[in-house]
């Protein structure tokens, strides 16, 4: 997806972008470049491209991936991936995504609206457009409608933790101006280096601060981090998690805060951290399909929500 000028003042969206949401995205795209670089579409995989979900055919759109080798009904995982609230697309999330369809699960992989451009909780509001077309969905493309997972990874697992809170604690989802679909929530999530408290530290120039200062309307107000901390939204109904982060996670101190939000309401959840002092792994490293720590993440991930289905 393309940020150009032009196109914004073709759209007469009035924008001022924080440096440092212009810098991410320059970063995060040559990161992910070189990380996907020479990776095609594997051969077991049939895919589904390019479907619109939503009002906006650019940026409201989503891949269905499935193995070739699994007729009749699948059970799904949708991912929402993750790049700092401001960053990302469903192309960059595409061989990954296909990875855990090669695990035997159809795969939803979405693009959804991004700040600045669009404030919260329009991302929050994509995410459940895209919960609910898999529901009316499901028999066009496989879809088991009673096992739906959703993993999720940095602003991603916020926006998906988020998402599992609305379904599952009417109080909070009578805070926004939109529903999930009614009697759903997500079978089981996965939850990879995530953010679950806001601020994330006291310093307002912290990188994921300043990115929230563009997320949010208000630019993050005591009420706006309130609203977006997970921790304050689970409840004894919340779905099992799949919870991980990485001895080189700059956001790994957040992943403890969640599990004791998860235990104190004797959520059932798996708590995994990965890496070592000989081989440290960074932030979201199980997107990285040729590492070998990642094809174990992804696999107990998926061996996680089997145990759910």
């Amino acid at each position: 997806m393309t940020w150009k000028q032009n196109e914004i003042q073709n759209r007469e969206v009035q924008i001022t972008m924080s440096e440092m949401s212009d810098t991410i995205r320059k970063l995060f795209r040559e990161g992910d470049d070189r990380r996907d670089a020479g990776l095609t579409t594997p051969e077991g995989i049939r895919r589904f491209d390019d479907i619109v979900y939503g009002e906006d055919a650019e940026r409201q759109i989503l891949d269905v991936y499935r193995p070739k080798d699994k007729a009749g009904v699948l059970p799904v995982i949708v991912s929402v991936h993750g790049g700092g609230w401001v960053y990302g697309d469903k192309e960059r999330y595409q061989y990954y995504c296909m990875d855990l369809a090669c695990r035997g699960f159809a795969v939803v992989n979405f693009t959804y609206r991004l700040a600045p451009e669009y404030k919260f909780p329009a991302s929050l509001e994509d995410t459940n457009r895209v919960f609910a077309w898999v529901l009316d969905h499901a028999e066009e493309y496989g879809f088991d409608r009673t096992r739906i997972f959703g993993v999720g990874d940095s602003a991603g697992a916020h926006n998906l933790g988020l998402y599992a809170a609305v379904c599952t604690n009417p109080e909070y989802a009578a805070k926004y101006p939109f529903q999930p679909p009614v009697g759903f929530a997500p079978t089981a999530v996965a939850l990879n280096c995530g953010v679950y408290r806001a601020p994330v530290s006291e310093d307002e120039k912290d990188q994921s601060n300043l990115l929230m200062a563009d997320l949010l309307p208000e630019r993050g107000t005591k009420d706006e981090y309130k609203k977006i901390s997970l921790v304050n939204y689970v409840t004894s109904q919340y779905p099992p998690v799949f919870l991980m982060t990485a001895t080189g996670d700059f956001l790994r101190e957040q992943a403890p805060l969640l599990a004791e939000k998860l235990m104190e309401f004797e959520i059932p959840f798996v708590y995994r951290y990965y890496g070592c002092a000989d081989r440290p792994l960074g932030h979201v490293f199980h997107c990285n399909i040729r590492l070998q720590e990642a094809s174990r993440c992804n696999d107990e991930e998926c061996e996680f929500f089997r145990s759910y289905c």
